[in-house]
């Protein structure tokens, strides 16, 4: 059912059961991995112009960590790619690019709860993603979620 999965990482605490699912759902059906980073073109460009290129490499050494992290959580294969752009439009078309069966993500990124029910940039994957995508919601604490139950 799933032979390519894309697992949309942006390295924050939120994407970490997302990260889990994604890797079940490989083992389970024996997909392909492909975790994705994406760098905001508009944080970059909202930042003072003499900060640009430290701030490039930055995000850069967040991406290489968060795509580590996915690769240090299986023992399966995981392609990685750091795009740079829109997050929305970047994972998009990276998963049309590798012809991906779903996208998973988190519903809350690194900027935090600035949408009330889910994230913005997983709002406009939901929207504009030719394939299915799997919305992943951190537990508060004390919530069990059926993939915590089960372990």
């Amino acid at each position: 059912m799933f032979d390519t999965i894309v697992v949309a990482t942006d390295g924050s605490k939120s994407v970490r059961r997302a990260v889990s699912v994604a890797l079940d759902l490989a083992d389970r059906f024996d997909a392909t991995v492909h975790a994705l980073y994406v760098i905001d073109e508009g944080d970059i460009e909202a930042s003072p112009e003499r900060v640009r290129d430290e701030m490039r490499d930055a995000f850069d050494d967040s991406a290489h960590d968060a795509l580590e992290e996915v690769a240090a959580a299986t023992d399966r294969s995981v392609t990685t790619a750091v795009r740079e752009g829109r997050p929305a439009t970047e994972i998009r078309e990276y998963a049309e690019s590798v012809d991906a069966d779903v996208v998973a993500m988190g519903t809350r990124g690194r900027h935090g709860e600035n949408r009330f029910l889910i994230g913005s940039v997983a709002e406009r994957v939901v929207r504009t993603c030719p394939v299915p995508v799997l919305t992943v919601r951190q537990l508060d604490k004390g919530e069990v979620g059926s993939d915590q139950a089960a372990a």
